[in-house]
């Protein structure tokens, strides 16, 4: 089958790999429909040493089951279904506290010999804790939105709820990525009465717009700081999601928490320690955050896409298939797309 390889930055490559298959009771085989690239995907595109082995990437993907082990239960063949970025068996007690990313006998996509999603097919491990099958076909108008629910708006909601966003509160997001334009469309579904994002790309802005951004900020560290309190009568905004990892918006998001408020990381951290410690210290800012547990903010999240309450597949402005990956990654690289979909 073919599958994507990255072999270094910037060297991505579509190859022929060995096929997916059923090895354990409890995997399932699922053919892929539809797949994306991912912010953090930039990170080894920017820095991977060179490789003749190479990397299998991809870990957001929707596809139909092609087969299941003798134990599973929950998926039979011909389910339409979406994965999140990380399996897991769905049993373990982090797994019953809804910490999936924890998961005892779990792991990620495209890791120790399991498949990555951007490819034709792939090999899902424990498939009762992992998958959730989606009342509607691989063809559906909602299939962009439905991928969402994989990680970015999973993502986004993460960092909304890590945040402690609620009605009437002020939130700001850092970052108009597409994990940063789902938290703007996650602070609005869980009431937040202002938002405001930080960013300064037209396209996204526009688009944060008309997911219920209310103000605008395009300034960076010390100035957007200043910008912000400037909005919030010198306070700062109650829930702040970082959305980005790099340490200036790091920086800048516990620049513009207000004492008492939150901070929700879901930026992977390109930095090992956190800065402001005395003053987030003194201040009582709160701050918690990290990988999304996807599988247990999905089927909360799914009515919502389903009924059209919420678009968070609008992120996807540029669609390709399988062959042009390379020149997806080098598209959201350069910033000429917001997110890439694989259209199988």
């Amino acid at each position: 089958m073919r599958a994507t390889v990255m072999h270094g930055a910037g060297d991505v490559r579509i190859e022929n790999v060995p096929d997916a298959r059923i090895v354990e009771p409890t995997d399932s085989l699922v053919r892929v429909a539809r797949a994306c690239i991912c912010g953090s995907d930039l990170w080894p595109y920017s820095q991977m040493e060179p490789s003749e082995t190479g990397q299998r990437m991809g870990h957001e993907f929707i596809g139909v089951v092609e087969a299941v082990g003798a134990d599973v239960r929950t998926v039979t063949v011909g389910d339409t279904v979406v994965a999140p970025f990380a399996w897991s068996d769905g049993s373990c007690v982090f797994c019953q506290e809804g910490l999936q990313t924890s998961c005892l006998h779990g792991g990620w996509w495209a890791r120790d010999g399991i498949d990555g999603g951007q490819g034709e097919a792939v090999r899902v491990p424990q498939a009762d804790g992992t998958l959730v099958v989606l009342p509607v076909g691989e063809d559906d108008a909602l299939m962009p939105s439905l991928l969402t629910l994989s990680d970015v708006m999973a993502t986004g909601h993460h960092a909304a709820l890590a945040a402690r966003v609620g009605p009437g509160k002020t939130v700001a997001v850092v970052g108009d990525g597409a994990v940063g334009l789902c938290g703007v469309i996650a602070a609005r579904r869980l009431g937040a009465e202002r938002i405001i994002i930080l960013g300064r790309h037209p396209g996204r802005i526009a688009l944060a717009k008309e997911f219920g951004a209310t103000d605008v900020v395009g300034d960076r560290g010390d100035e957007a700081v200043e910008r912000v309190r400037e909005l919030t009568n010198g306070f700062g905004a109650h829930s702040v999601l970082e959305c980005v990892g790099h340490g200036l918006s790091v920086e800048t998001a516990l620049g513009i928490a207000r004492p008492g408020g939150a901070v929700g990381r879901v930026g992977l951290p390109q930095h090992e320690q956190i800065q402001s410690t005395m003053t987030t210290f003194y201040d009582n800012i709160s701050i918690a955050g990290g990988p999304a547990p996807a599988r247990a903010y999905i089927e909360g999240l799914l009515p919502d896409v389903l009924e059209g309450k919420i678009e968070p597949g609008r992120v996807f402005d540029r669609v390709i298939d399988l062959e042009e990956v390379p020149d997806g990654y080098r598209a959201m690289n350069d910033r000429e797309a917001i997110k890439v979909m694989i259209d199988f």
